[in-house]
Parts: C-alpha cells; structure tokens; sequence
C-alpha cells in the first residue's frame, strides 16, 4: 500500500485533469436528486445562522455546500485540487474555499459545527479511514454533527481512468455496515444511516448515506 501522501497526491493530480469535465457534466445534477436536497434539508435543521460547515472534498461545482449556503449558513469549502477550488470560486460568488489535503488538515479543534463529505472520503483506503474520521472529529463542536455519503461496495484499489479520462486514482467502497463503525469507533452517535438504490442516471451503484453526532467527551 502506498503512503496516504502518494495517494492523495493521484487524487489532487486526477482532479486536476478532469475538473472541468466533472463541472460540466453534474453542475445541474442536484436538481433530479429530490432525496439529496431532502435530507440537507433535514440536515439544516441542525444549525442557525451562526453556525460554521465545512463542505469536505467540495469538487469544482460546490453544489453541496452551495445548497446550505443559499439556506442561510455559513460555508467554508475544501478541496484537494487546486483547479477545482479554481473552477468552485468562479462560481459561487460570495462562498469561502481553501486548498487542503484531509490529511494535513490545518482547522483548529471544534472549529466547524458540521461537516459535509459527499463522496470524498471514497479515495481514502479503508486502513486510513479510521484516522480520518478522527480528523474530522477533533474539528467538530461538541454535538457537531458529520454527514456522509459514499458508494456502496467492498473493493478498494487504483482506477486507471475517471470520466473516461487517463489517470491514477484510489477508489474505495463500503458497506452501511463499516460506515457504521468507523462513526462510533471514533466517538460520533448514529443520528441516520440509510442505504439508497442508484437513479437511472446514475451508475448502477447503491449509496450509503450516514449522520454522525459528536459525544460529548
């Protein structure tokens, strides 16, 4: 296995490639997701004005925290790939985005009242995983409160491709089951988990998507 460093850096170089490709073909995609729009808006619920999200592996488009943003709450979004920080800036006007790795992750502690990860964490192999829900834990409030979504699936391993694109990138899939585990090893409580069928315009893959809260320590 390489050092998560290697592999994040075939993430950010892969993102780099397609980011205009990816803005162009998902920019509108959120519209025919009726259960994604409903369940942030399930999840606005939790916060008010005040409050601070991360919107974790934003990509180019940043529709997940834009939908938030347009609600009302404060975003910050983040992402590996320098051209999709690029492309998400241009267009969302008035929203915050930084450059970061998860990994060398430089927010202080209990900084974000939520946390946001649609499909980020899918290029972290599970051996690592533990260690970035931590991360993402040290970050949070006390109650704050982390969603996930990722692909469901056992495998783990390079792809030499990404939207029919050349390149090298880490994918990774999990069980309802190991989302799971990784929220309450690593001191969140289980607010929601549910396992989604794919849409007809989506790949025929299964989502799984998760609402941890933080423990109070």
């Amino acid at each position: 296995m390489d050092s998560i460093k290697e592999i994040n850096l075939h993430t950010r170089n892969s993102y780099n490639k397609i980011a205009e490709k990816y803005f162009n073909l998902f920019k509108n995609e959120l519209i025919e997701k009726k259960f994604d729009t409903d369940l942030l808006d399930n999840f606005t619920g939790y916060f008010n004005k005040d409050s601070l999200i991360c919107d974790a592996g934003c990509g180019p488009i940043a529709h997940i925290g834009r939908y938030l943003f347009d609600k009302g709450l404060n975003l910050i979004g983040t992402d590996i790939s320098d051209k999709c920080i690029e492309i998400a800036k241009i267009n969302n006007p008035g929203m915050k985005f930084i450059r970061n790795d998860f990994f060398d992750w430089d927010f202080p502690g209990e900084y974000f009242d939520g946390i946001i990860s649609f499909y980020s964490i899918i290029y972290t192999p599970k051996n690592y995983v533990n260690e970035l829900i931590k991360i993402f834990h040290k970050s949070l409030k006390p109650n704050g409160k982390l969603l996930l979504v990722v692909k469901e699936g056992t495998s783990g391993k390079y792809e030499s491709e990404l939207l029919n694109i050349k390149t090298k990138i880490y994918t990774t899939y999990f069980s309802e089951q190991e989302i799971k585990e990784y929220l309450t090893t690593n001191g969140f409580e289980i607010k929601y988990i549910y396992t989604r069928e794919p849409l007809s315009s989506e790949i025929d893959i299964r989502r799984v998507y998760a609402i941890g809260e933080k423990k109070n320590c």
